[in-house]
């Protein structure tokens, strides 16, 4: 096994070396804030039994392409995967261990993410978890100790952001140490291209649902507009910035394509939109919820940004289509909203008449595409994006993009607006961004009512069928006796001989 702790401090704040203890086996962090992910990389034969059985070949045929396979599945809790690895996993480490890695996996509770990924051809499991900020106050407080088997490795680096030469790189620098091989802690400097940035920290947004919710929800999303003054000031000069939004929506909510496709500038400019760059999933807008095959869908939208000055070659969005040469900055300074109209399936009945959905926040995001559309050799395109060690690829949307489209993203403000989390013990501390909202639905009760039981339902609706079909069956009744069977004009032939008789 490797195991490789990397922690990411604030490089304006104050760090002292003499917060990091080095030992022979075990390094030792006192009081520090900063962000952390821990990674480790299981070989095959050190799986349980189980899954490296799941995992194993069936077939000696290698294919040189997959199709690709996106599943989406909503875990409120990682209770039964710490369970699962405290009983499967943890009991490997023997009784001395056992405890330790019981109390470590446990820690995996609190983190802003985890991810789990398995290389078929190298054939290792990769676990990724990761902290933005420290579960306690007074920072990160803790020994790691390398184990005494020889095979594992653990790799230690204590890091900084450093400001990079190129807009499109990332640069850190700090110290790094291989437990049980180096005697002391080694600088480090070094730089590489990525494809995500982050923004400031005053760039944020929320968003929340306009109340009453009803049959169509509406997401809104505020963003400051300091925040949207300019694009990002470290985007290459020769790139076109545009502001976007990526929504995933469960299978009880659905964007209608027709209404965000339509070129109507009213409707663009009245929920600051610009269009639908993609959409996929579940888009049959007549299916109820209940008959969905899949998780749900999601959709990549362009937005509208307030009117700002390009101080570099950028693509510029005007809110009113109109070009206005004034120099004059002062606007509203309210929040700059931007409005999602989002539509209800039919859902299954409730006792109450309503039930709660859970809807996650949406990515908010500049992407600046190189000004040849990702066909020439620009930094942050092809190949080089591969040597990034913190990137995570295959989320989705990113491949939406041209190669070598720069990514900058906003900060979801969870604090600011936790309405729509859940006001369960823990879940606000967490900064959960899940909106859950409450949506009508039929009422549905026990003797509540004549339209409120089911089977009383039933039975009306065979009445006022049965009634409608013998009202039916009479008035042709009716039909017939006046005017007698068989073909109009047949009945005139019939008649005209008649009178001639």
């Amino acid at each position: 096994m490797k195991k490789r702790i990397t922690f990411i401090h604030d490089g304006e704040g104050k760090f002292d070396p003499k917060q990091v203890i080095l030992r022979n086996d075990s390094l030792t962090v006192q009081s520090l804030h900063a962000a952390l992910q821990e990674k480790y990389t299981f070989t095959f034969n050190e799986l349980p039994q189980e899954t490296s059985f799941i995992l194993a070949p069936m077939l000696a045929r290698r294919f040189t392409s997959n199709p690709p396979v996106q599943f989406h599945q909503l875990v409120p809790s990682l209770d039964e995967f710490v369970t699962y690895v405290q009983h499967k996993i943890c009991s490997l480490r023997g009784d001395e261990h056992k405890i330790t890695c019981q109390s470590h996996v446990n820690s995996f509770l609190s983190a802003d993410s985890l991810d789990i990924d398995y290389d078929s051809i190298s054939q290792t499991l990769t676990v990724a978890a990761y902290w933005s900020k420290p579960p306690q106050k007074g920072g990160w407080t803790e020994t790691i100790e390398k184990r005494e088997t020889a095979t594992d490795q653990v790799e230690v680096g204590i890091l900084a952001l450093e400001r990079a030469i190129k807009p499109e790189d990332l640069s850190v620098g700090g110290f790094l140490a291989v437990l049980g091989e180096d005697q002391s802690l080694k600088p480090a400097l070094f730089s590489f291209p990525s494809r995500h940035h982050p923004l400031l920290y005053s760039s944020k947004y929320t968003i929340s649902f306009r109340h009453p919710t009803g049959l169509h929800p509406t997401l809104q999303i505020s963003i400051p507009r300091s925040s949207l003054s300019e694009p990002p000031p470290r985007a290459p000069p020769d790139s076109e910035c545009s502001l976007h939004t990526y929504l995933t929506l469960p299978s009880s909510l659905f964007a209608d394509k027709y209404q965000l496709s339509t070129t109507d500038p009213l409707f663009l400019q009245s929920h600051n939109l610009l269009s639908l760059r993609a959409i996929a999933g579940e888009t049959d807008l007549e299916a109820p919820d209940w008959v969905t095959d899949r998780w749900g869908s999601s959709l990549l939208l362009e937005l509208a940004t307030p009117l700002s000055r390009p101080s570099r070659k950028h693509k510029t969005t005007y809110v009113n289509g109109n070009h206005n040469d004034d120099d004059n900055d002062d606007y509203d300074e309210d929040d700059w909203q931007i409005t999602i109209p989002l539509h209800l399936r039919y859902l299954h009945p409730s006792p109450s008449g309503y039930r709660n959905i859970s809807v996650p926040w949406p990515v908010v995001f500049w992407a600046c595409a190189p000004e040849d559309g990702g066909e020439g050799e620009t930094a942050g395109g092809g190949k080089t994006m591969g040597i990034n060690p913190f990137d995570r690829v295959g989320l989705g949307w990113d491949a939406l993009f041209v190669p070598g489209t720069l990514f900058y993203q906003l900060h979801p403000d969870t604090a600011a607006f936790a309405t729509g989390v859940d006001a369960h013990a823990g879940v606000e501390q967490r900064g959960m961004m899940v909106e859950k909202i409450q949506v009508p639905v039929l009422k549905i009760g026990d003797g509540g009512g004549l339209f409120e039981d089911v089977h009383s339902i039933e039975i009306v609706t065979l009445i006022v069928v049965c009634f409608g079909f013998l009202w039916v069956f009479r008035s042709l009744g009716e039909v017939v006796k006046k005017s007698g069977l068989g073909r109009g004009v047949e009945r005139r032939d019939l008649k005209g001989r008649e009178k001639r008789e």
